[in-house]
């Protein structure tokens, strides 16, 4: 399994969505769970992004898959990466 880092924003229908219900925020988690990732955490933040969820999923096309499907709904926007831990950077840099 990889990890990723989603990074998100809210458009004026995402928070109205949000602000009417909460809770919709888990519903999504539980979808992108049904498409194939895990939600290992999720954060709401202030500044440039709204959230930074961290994604555990088997490969790029679940996320890909992911990230067009939520974007496409109109509600928010996403920057998604790849992340290794550092351990397995260090490694990387001795091969």
């Amino acid at each position: 399994m990889a990890y990723y880092v989603m990074l998100s924003t809210l458009t004026d229908d995402g928070r109205k969505t949000i602000k009417k219900n909460p809770e919709r925020i888990k519903e999504v988690n539980k979808e992108v769970e049904a498409m194939g990732a895990k939600v290992l955490a999720q954060y709401a933040v202030l500044g440039p992004y709204d959230f930074v969820n961290i994604l555990e999923a088997p490969d790029n096309k679940v996320v890909s898959k992911i990230s067009v499907e939520l974007g496409s709904r109109g509600t928010m926007q996403a920057v998604t990466m790849a992340a290794f831990s550092v351990d397995e950077f260090i490694d990387s840099l001795k091969g």
